[in-house]
């Protein structure tokens, strides 16, 4: 509905109108700069995520390979008492 049908069909004032004019759109910015962090946020939990799953998958061939190492220590020490 226009500002004109607005004062005129109810006879009020103008300036009434544009203050809750500008009230809104103050609103809508912000809702929209709200919206706009809230992605942004989105985006760096999921570089973070990314970050995290990539960190998880180096401890765990670290993990592996220590274990290796061991096995392969304790299957040397065998064969050296199996041979003696």
């Amino acid at each position: 509905m226009s500002r004109e049908a607005r004062t005129g069909a109810a006879g009020g004032s103008r300036f009434v109108y544009e203050s809750f004019e500008a009230a809104h759109a103050r609103i809508e910015a912000n809702e929209r700069v709200a919206e706009e962090r809230w992605n942004a946020l989105e985006y760096r939990l999921g570089q973070i995520e990314g970050t995290l799953e990539r960190l998880e998958k180096r401890l765990w061939l670290g993990v592996y390979g220590v274990a290796a190492f061991l096995l392969a220590q304790g299957a040397e020490a065998l064969l050296k008492a199996a041979i003696k």
